[in-house]
């Protein structure tokens, strides 16, 4: 690919998009520039175009995306066959468990959702197809990172250290690379509340025929329900057998 095929127009346009998270879903040109990269006149014409074309409210100071922006990632999420072959193991998951439960894929440093069936809400932000989390705190993130050649996977956590997002997080690259083997040696991953507080998760990877990773299945339940260590005892069995019958169908 040559440079000059790039549409620098749409590069920006994109980075801008990705700038507004469930975190930061209001933001001013000034905030936008800042975490985009771009100049503030550059930022202020791709955030006006948007709002021209729908992809967002502007209230004279804020920007916000609106639903029109959803089909961006819906027309994605609905040529990827993995989220039409897992919703329904999902669901039967979820529904035996009494439990939420995700699928998700890793994009980057974050895991993108690509389904999910929700018993009860155990977090405070709504998750949901499309939803992202950063990938080193969360249970089904550092099973698909385990997934990665170890020299990738250093470079996707960066050199740190890395946001706390609860007390609990871990945010030095070393201590979490060390957790990130630990997983790879068990084929599992536990998370204590290092996401958000009062949430606690265990994953699996998914497999493919060819035993490749191509994403990971979780449970999460609320830290005041089960302890850490009961997570295994109770949720493992199921996680494996999902994983395990969904073998047989993805490649």
């Amino acid at each position: 690919m040559l440079e000059r095929d790039i549409m620098g127009g749409l590069a920006k346009g994109l980075a801008v998009i990705e700038t507004f998270t469930a975190a930061r879903p209001r933001q001013s040109i000034a905030e936008v520039a800042g975490l985009s990269g771009l100049d503030r006149a550059t930022a202020r014409r791709c955030l006006l175009t948007l709002a021209h074309l729908g992809y967002a409210d502007y209230d004279g100071k804020y920007f916000t995306l609106t639903p029109r922006v959803l089909r961006l990632g819906t027309a994605c999420l609905a040529t990827m066959p993995l989220p039409q072959l897992v919703q329904p193991v999902l669901d039967r998951l979820s529904e035996t468990l009494g439990e939420s439960s995700s699928v998700s894929i890793l994009d980057g440093a974050e895991i993108v959702y690509v389904a999910r069936a929700a018993q009860r809400k155990v977090m405070s932000i709504a998750l949901m197809p499309g939803s992202r989390l950063p990938a080193y705190c969360t249970s089904m993130g550092r099973v698909l990172l385990a997934a990665l050649p170890e020299e990738e996977m250093r470079e996707r956590l960066g050199p740190g250290p890395l946001p706390a997002r609860t007390r609990f997080t871990l945010t030095d690259p070393e201590a979490i690379a060390g957790e990130i083997a630990a997983t790879r040696r068990a084929g599992h991953a536990l998370i204590d509340q290092e996401v958000e507080i009062g949430l606690r998760s265990i994953a699996v990877p998914l497999h493919d025929a060819h035993g490749r990773t191509v994403g990971a299945i979780n449970v999460g339940v609320a830290a005041s329900q089960e302890s850490v260590l009961a997570l295994k005892d109770l949720y493992l069995a199921p996680l494996l057998a999902v994983q395990a019958d969904l073998r047989r169908v993805l490649r």
